[in-house]
């Protein structure tokens, strides 16, 4: 530590991301605001509460009679099986991608909500338009080469099993220490990706850059902070497994209507909030090139981010912050 490094703290911000919430949500409150909020925060993909699973009415289906009803006419439509699952595989797919893309572009509207203490859907969604197309193909294209990682990951899992069929004797040893480290290495892609993610959001916002280089940017940041990100992480699954019973309490007591996609989003809308700010707070602390309110702080704002964002160390790798656009 030469003196000029930021100082990253866990809980300050998480207070401030309390203190934020209040300010957002319940002073005053609005329904509107909370419909539109909640609307971002369910394009975010925030879709609502913890569901519980009923007793299924075919309790007491009886499996032989099926067999009797479905055997006789299998041999029928069997020629359009392959035809039925290719079509359905082909929709689920689309259906994911489409999902993908209005994930990417609702996480920019949800952080101008917040950022800017507004309820807008059209403008934030015209206005991050390319940002979070950026954002979207990043990470089709990390899924891709994820699945091209795990299927050369798997050919080697058998090629190993094919060798050690063949050699009996080193057969469970290479097994169970190829399966030990799949595991780690799968859990520490899995944690790495979703830790960048949260990061690379506010720093496309606040810089408009693309999404590559938020995540150099990111990736070096989480490099020279390990230890506070690991610190994040925990925190973060507390904040998570919270939630998670929170939403179970609240689905219960409603019925299961907080379960509901967007009606649970908007019911469970603090929670989101609060969790969204906590990020955007959190990186603050690691200078103005990662402030989101750099360039404009709502005033109901000042009492709660008055401290500011420490100043980092001078670096030629961050862009300067950009100017705050022109009013007309």
């Amino acid at each position: 530590m030469n003196g000029t490094e930021p100082k990253i703290e866990i809980f300050k911000p998480f207070g401030e991301a309390f203190e934020l919430t209040k300010k957002i949500l319940f002073q005053p409150f609005d329904l509107t605001k909370w419909l539109v909020t909640g609307f971002a925060a369910f394009l975010s993909g925030h879709f609502g509460g913890v569901g519980i699973n009923f007793p299924s009415p075919f309790g007491n289906f009886q499996p032989h009679r099926a067999d009797q009803i479905i055997r006789p006419h299998f041999g029928q439509w069997q020629p359009w099986l392959q035809i039925t699952v290719a079509f359905f595989a082909v929709l689920v797919f689309g259906l994911i991608i489409v999902i993908m893309w209005l994930k990417a572009r609702g996480n920019f509207i949800f952080t101008d909500c917040i950022v800017r203490n507004r309820a807008a859907i059209v403008e934030p969604w015209r206005e991050y338009r390319k940002k979070g197309n950026s954002y979207f193909l990043f990470f089709l294209a990390l899924i891709l080469a994820v699945l091209v990682l795990a299927a050369i990951m798997l050919a080697i899992f058998v090629a190993i099993g094919w060798v050690g069929h063949h050699a009996r004797e080193m057969s469970s040893t290479v097994f169970i220490g190829f399966l030990l480290f799949l595991f780690v290495f799968w859990i520490s892609i899995g944690i790495f990706i979703a830790v960048v993610s949260y990061f690379m959001l506010p720093v496309m916002y606040r810089r408009r850059c693309r999404a590559l280089e938020a995540f150099r940017d990111v990736t070096q940041l989480i490099a020279r902070n390990p230890g506070s990100f690991v610190l994040f992480c925990l925190f973060r699954i507390v904040l998570i497994l919270a939630v998670v019973m929170i939403g179970t309490i609240v689905s219960c007591a409603t019925c299961c209507t907080a379960a509901l996609p967007y009606i649970g989003t908007v019911i469970l809308l603090p929670l989101f909030v609060c969790l969204r700010s906590f990020v955007l707070l959190f990186v603050r602390q690691c200078g103005p090139n990662y402030d989101v309110w750099a360039n404009y702080t709502p005033p109901e704002f000042l009492p709660v981010l008055s401290s500011g964002p420490p100043v980092p160390p001078p670096s030629t790798s961050l862009n300067p912050p950009s100017s705050p656009p022109a009013s007309t």
